[in-house]
């Protein structure tokens, strides 16, 4: 007798209809659907972020390798994490910026279950890479939240207009036009970023 298996439906949801969920169904949802990047507001809204094209994604990687050829090379002292990283920020959100970095005092303050799951904390360092299908009101927004909640340093990098905002606690926002490198300041010293070899 051959077994029939139902073919599971999708259901789109339209803009203006939110869904929300607690931390527990969040860390449900994402551990049953591993290919998908979610994150959760801090109202409990949930953001279903699609995988990136292969643009966005190739360029994610270099920022990700010059971070951490930092780190290996020049003793860069901490964590680095990419995209598929969750962070539980403060104000009760989930968050996974594109690239993000972790003093290592900060992580040794964890507990190994809590070095495991989603990351209780704010990283020091952000960089939200903007893909086609982002808003950049929305990554505006997100690079606020995480300088709300501890972050030192952000950068929101836009390869449409290879523009930069670089975001810093108790200051406005620096807007760069086409810079060629990006320090990470006395958050990472002596880490900079080659823009003319991520953009390429």
């Amino acid at each position: 007798m051959v077994q029939v298996h139902p073919q599971p439906l999708l259901l789109q949801l339209p803009e203006q209809l939110a869904l929300h969920v607690t931390p527990a169904q969040f860390a449900a949802l994402a551990a049953a659907n591993r290919a998908l990047c979610l994150e959760r507001t801090a109202t409990g809204e949930l953001i279903v972020n699609p995988p990136t094209g292969g643009n966005t994604g190739y360029r994610n990687s270099k920022i990700n390798y010059f971070l951490v050829r930092w780190i290996e090379e020049e003793g860069g002292n901490g964590r680095a994490f990419d995209s598929s990283t969750g962070f539980e920020l403060p104000n009760g959100s989930n968050r996974s910026p594109d690239a993000a970095w972790v003093s290592l005092e900060r992580w040794q303050r964890l507990t190994p279950e809590q070095q495991d799951g989603f990351i209780p904390l704010c990283p020091d360092f952000v960089v939200e890479l903007r893909s086609r299908s982002d808003r950049l009101q929305d990554l505006r927004s997100k690079m606020a939240e995480y300088i709300e909640n501890g972050a030192r340093l952000g950068w929101l990098l836009d390869p449409q207009s290879k523009g930069v905002e670089i975001y810093r606690p108790g200051q406005g926002v620096e807007v760069l036009e086409n810079p060629s490198t990006l320090s990470g300041e006395t958050v990472l010293p002596g880490f900079t970023l080659n823009l003319h070899r991520v953009w390429a």
